[in-house]
């Protein structure tokens, strides 16, 4: 396959998740946020923070409120990492490697091109914020429903898979990252049950709550939801789930092309700091620490696929 082939399936499908993955941050933030309204401008910020989008944020605004971080990063075309601006790039790839893709892959793509341009083309109010959050999940699921449905599972489909695990291990480090990093107000508040219902509603936040639920036989701790977040490879938006995936995809390119390059290495010792560890080591590390490691580390990994798949040429 050429190198830009690949590189536009593969940034097509890293851009449709980060449109998701941008709404569940902001859930999270926004619902964090209404458990401590006494201080909404520091909530505001910390999805900011999070987004990695403090520097351009700050080029154009003074403080923070609700109303001008939902536009930001929704609405704001000028912001890259919008949703708007995303979806944009998510249906340019899209059109770039047309004849990679099925007819309902494409079709879904522009489908939600279309659907979330008009949804978006007026303000976010806060009373419709989470039905539009919620609008945005349900597209972006939409095409990868049409992927997993129609597309053959041969160099194309393993592209796709990489851009949207790349994209989903950063945004699950992130999301953790707001609870535990700028969210928890204070040292003392660590095992309350303030702070267990900010688990909560980071569980929520990633549609893991039910799952918990099933799967962990425990409450609602820190250590239990980070573990399940960070370590648990039965749940589709961990940490383990997701760069397991991404050495199931690279080995399936190694097999087909006869050769294995240096981000296959780089994604399986990623894959061992996340395999048969113990939740409670990772928290004497430093959770902070820790999240802030797999987030550079996976996004050296990211740069390496560009690189070895030659995706500019």
């Amino acid at each position: 396959m050429l190198g830009k082939t690949a590189g536009g399936l593969y940034w097509m499908f890293r851009s449709l998740e980060r449109a998701e993955n941008t709404a569940r941050l902001l859930e999270a933030g926004f619902r964090i946020a209404l458990t401590r309204s006494s201080d909404a401008e520091s909530e505001w910020k910390s999805i900011i923070v999070t987004s990695a989008a403090q520097m351009a944020y700050e080029a154009r605004y003074d403080g923070y409120d609700g109303a001008r971080v939902v536009n930001f990063l929704l609405r704001d075309t000028e912001n890259p990492s919008s949703v708007l601006s995303v979806i944009k790039s998510a249906r340019d790839n899209a059109r770039l490697v047309r004849t990679a893709l099925t007819t309902e892959v494409w079709s879904a793509v522009n489908e939600t091109w279309m659907t979330l341009t008009a949804l978006l083309k007026e303000p976010v109010t806060q009373t419709e914020l989470p039905a539009i959050l919620a609008s945005i999940r349900q597209q972006s699921a939409l095409v990868r429903g049409a992927l997993h449905g129609t597309m053959l599972r041969n160099d194309m489909f393993d592209f796709c898979r990489l851009g949207t695990f790349i994209e989903r291990i950063d945004s699950t480090a992130r999301i953790i990252d707001v609870k535990y990093y700028s969210l928890l107000p204070a040292a003392s508040f660590v095992g309350s049950r303030m702070d267990n219902v900010q688990w909560e509603t980071i569980l929520r936040s990633v549609s893991a709550h039910r799952s918990f639920r099933w799967a962990v036989d425990d409450d609602y701790t820190a250590a239990a939801i980070a573990s399940f977040l960070i370590l648990d490879g039965r749940m589709p938006r961990s940490l383990s789930f997701g760069m397991s995936k991404i050495v199931d995809n690279l080995g399936y390119l190694a097999a087909d092309y006869g050769t294995r390059m240096p981000c296959h290495d780089m994604a399986e010792k990623l894959l061992v700091r996340l395999k048969d560890r113990d939740i409670n080591a990772i928290f004497e590390e430093g959770l902070h620490e820790f999240i802030g490691s797999v987030i550079e580390d996976n996004a050296n990994l990211g740069q390496q696929i560009e690189q070895d798949y030659r995706f500019n040429s």
